[in-house]
């Protein structure tokens, strides 16, 4: 099974439980994280078109679309799972957001289509990252900017030893108990140990095209966030 099918089956399987462990697992940083990320994102007032990458649940895509004045967000996945629940949470919380299925290494959209590409935790599943990368440097408008959040390993040696002990010993114990599914818990730290380094991340968006790249990081190297331009 290719890995792009891997991961649709394995989000459908612990879309149930994704949120409440989410932000168990996290404890509730990733929230602050977005909030950085959706700044940089909106940084502008006046009309913006959102395109949200592997947007899941639809926690970040809920998150812009309060911050936009004008505009509209779209959100897409594989996972009609992660989708479904995404659906509700929109319809309760009353924004203008739409999700649908999508494969960023095949995006149906046209040529400088979106003023802002956003992914939050999600390019380390693509099964091709430099495809994902060229496509969403295409549908981008001139000047566009793509923002991308993504768990990291710390470089200092002491937070990184901790940060192993609990992403690869903790955190699976406690996702396979309340999930039922501790293969998947398994699979996501690792690939969080198997994404490139940012020196070279930085090197692949280069690559794609994009320009002014840059990446800052958050709480000890945990999180990253890239940007760059088109």
């Amino acid at each position: 099974m290719a890995k792009k099918e891997k991961v649709r089956t394995l989000f459908d399987n612990i879309a149930p439980d994704y949120d409440k462990l989410n932000h168990i697992l996290s404890l509730n940083i990733d929230k602050g994280w977005r909030r950085k990320a959706v700044r940089e994102i909106v940084d502008r007032k006046g009309p913006l078109k959102v395109l949200d990458v592997a947007c899941g649940t639809g926690d970040f895509t809920i998150e812009i679309a309060r911050k936009i004045s004008e505009g509209s967000v779209t959100g897409i996945d594989l996972s009609e799972g992660m989708m479904a629940i995404g659906r509700e949470k929109i319809a309760a919380s009353g924004i203008d957001a739409v999700l649908e299925y999508g494969d960023c290494e095949s995006l149906t959209f046209a040529d400088n289509t979106f003023d802002r590409v956003a992914v939050a935790f999600g390019v380390r599943n693509f099964e091709h990252l430099d495809l994902g990368l060229k496509e969403m440097w295409r549908v981008l408008d001139k000047d566009g900017k793509l923002v991308i959040l993504e768990l990291s390993v710390p470089s200092n040696p002491v937070i990184r030893w901790c940060y192993k002990l609990y992403f690869l010993n903790i955190l699976p114990a406690i996702g396979g108990f309340v999930s039922g599914n501790k293969g998947a818990y398994r699979y996501l730290p690792a690939s969080v140990l198997h994404f490139p380094a940012p020196d070279k991340f930085v090197a692949m968006m280069h690559e794609a095209g994009f320009r002014e790249v840059r990446h800052k990081a958050f709480t000890f190297g945990i999180c990253r966030m890239y940007v760059g331009i088109k």
